[in-house]
């Protein structure tokens, strides 16, 4: 991570205005769920010179993807323009888009000097004559063409929804190989769109639940390599990994940084029962919980940093429970029918994602909370594993498929349970974790 990003300095800069300064009514609200996506339309950009025409088009064609992607977009095809989009700077034909139905116009301009790119962006509201928002301008090396497209693509996606993006992210994951009953499995990263993709462990050691730190350079995860589960911390970066210790005749797995990224919060297993601990990283101290003759396991940190969020089969079977960052009395706030499990906070605060398994199937849901306004998004033979995207609007989780062949994916959903996408990754895939945005 800090060698990409010390290759990858951006710079961002205002070409007119403050980057919110104007709004229009253009808008869509992302959580009354999308039925007809708003049509858009996304010229190639134009390149300052022949040199420079290849990265000017992949540039826009990825804003697109990123935008349609998303299923709150629809992209009106180039053959159906009247006019192009023509000089970055001249003024857009509206007449021209609005025949077409366009409601929102992105135009760009790109420059290659050396090894240097620069990406400058506008976007139009079609209907309201007017930019939304001011112009953006990156700048960085030619190599880091996707992170500029993404970029621009969350500035549009934000100006739009009036949410924050998340194309400049990232998802570390379990990589899986092989039959179900010989799986081999290792740590991979990559891009949130599975580009980029890059391995950061072998499959000598089976590894589970990574876990990405709250700045994203580092990551917690279960490996065997001991041959009993032990909790690592890789530097992303380095690719360099450290033990936790948690004592002889232990088992620790299922870790989750605390919001501050100093702490740690896992499932210890030792003398016949698991509770949550957390640990002070820096100083190896070890603070109980949890104390109760159930297994507690799957913590998750409010955003704020102020409770945990778990599963517990102390009820007679697994439920989701809420307490206090220092252990205490716990809340369950799951009630339905079925088994719940592996507990994500929301980035936003304001919802929970879990697992749950009722009548043979497997669910991906939301509730809030307090545990109110449970909602079913998904529903398969396996579904599992949700986190969420760093605005909290998407959720990635793992689909594995029945049978001996059974195949493990990853897959996408929005909160509303609408556009439902499988991420294409080289080989089958389970427990993703997102990353903040980069």
């Amino acid at each position: 991570m800090r060698k990409l990003l010390t290759g990858v300095l951006f710079a961002a800069s205002l070409l007119t205005g403050g980057a919110f300064a104007q709004t229009g009514p253009l808008r869509i609200e992302i959580t009354e769920g999308v039925i007809e996506p708003l049509p858009i339309a996304v010229p190639d950009f134009e390149a300052a010179d022949a040199g420079s025409a290849d990265l000017a088009r992949s540039i826009s064609r990825l804003v697109a993807a990123d935008l349609t992607g998303t299923g709150l977009f629809r992209e009106i095809p180039a053959d159906a323009f009247i006019s192009s989009a023509g000089d970055f700077d001249a003024p857009l034909q509206y007449a021209d888009w609005k025949a077409i139905n366009a409601q929102a116009v992105v135009t760009g301009w790109v420059a290659v000097s050396g090894s240097q790119l620069t990406v400058q962006f506008r976007l139009y509201d079609v209907f309201s004559d007017a930019e939304l928002g001011g112009g953006l301008q990156f700048n960085g090396s030619t190599d880091t063409w996707r992170r500029m497209a993404h970029k621009v693509a969350d500035a549009v996606y934000s100006r739009i929804t009036g949410e924050g993006g998340y194309f400049d992210s990232r998802v570390v994951f379990v990589s899986e190989t092989g039959p179900k009953n010989d799986r081999q499995k290792r740590l991979a990263l990559m891009d949130y769109d599975g580009a980029n993709l890059q391995y950061l462990t072998d499959s000598s050691t089976i590894v589970l639940a990574p876990r990405f730190s709250p700045s994203g350079d580092r990551v917690l995860y279960t490996s065997y390599e001991s041959g009993f589960p032990r909790i690592h911390v890789l530097d992303v970066g380095k690719v360099k990994k450290t033990v936790l210790e948690s004592g002889d005749g232990t088992m620790s797995f299922a870790p989750r940084f605390a919001p501050d990224g100093r702490t740690v919060v896992f499932s210890l297993s030792k003398g016949g029962n698991t509770d949550l601990y957390a640990m002070d990283i820096a100083t190896g101290a070890q603070t109980r919980l949890t104390s109760a003759p159930s297994i507690e396991t799957a913590p998750s940190f409010s955003p704020d940093g102020s409770r945990i969020v778990f599963e517990s089969d102390r009820s007679g079977g697994p439920q989701l429970y809420v307490m206090p960052v220092g252990g205490g009395e716990a809340q369950r706030i799951s009630f339905g029918q079925g088994r719940y499990g592996t507990p994500v906070w929301s980035p936003r605060g304001d919802m929970i994602a879990f697992t749950k398994q009722n009548k043979g199937r497997f669910h991906i849901g939301v509730m809030r909370t307090d545990g109110s306004n449970e909602r079913l998004l998904t529903a398969s033979f396996l579904d599992e594993g949700p986190t969420w995207a760093p605005n909290g609007r998407v959720i990635m989780f793992a689909r594995e498929t029945q049978g001996a062949d059974g195949r493990a994916a990853l897959y996408s959903v929005d909160i509303t349970g609408r556009n439902l996408r499988r991420v294409p990754t080289p080989e089958g895939g389970s427990d993703p974790s997102w990353s903040p945005l980069q």
